[in-house]
C-alpha cells in the first residue's frame, strides 16, 4: 500500500470511528490487529455511495496485497 492510500485509510478509519456505530470496537480491532478481511467483512453493510464504496475497496484491497 502506498504511504498515500495509508494516510488515506486511516484518515476515513478515524472519522468512522470516532461515530457510534454498531461494530465500531470490533472495526477498531480489526485494525489494531491488521486484518482487513475482518474490516472488509464489517463494513459490507455500510450505506456507502458506488464512489466511496470503490474507494473504500480500492483501499482494502491494497492493504491486503501489501500483507501478502
Amino acid at each position: 500500500m502506498t504511504r498515500a492510500a495509508q494516510v488515506s485509510l486511516r484518515r476515513w478509519l478515524r472519522r468512522q470511528l470516532a461515530q457510534p456505530l454498531p461494530a465500531r470496537e470490533r472495526l477498531e480491532a480489526a485494525v489494531e490487529h491488521d486484518d482487513p478481511d475482518e474490516v472488509r467483512r464489517l463494513l459490507a453493510d455500510v450505506p456507502f455511495t458506488a464512489e466511496q464504496r470503490r474507494h473504500v475497496d480500492g483501499l482494502l484491497d491494497a492493504w491486503e496485497s501489501e500483507r501478502r
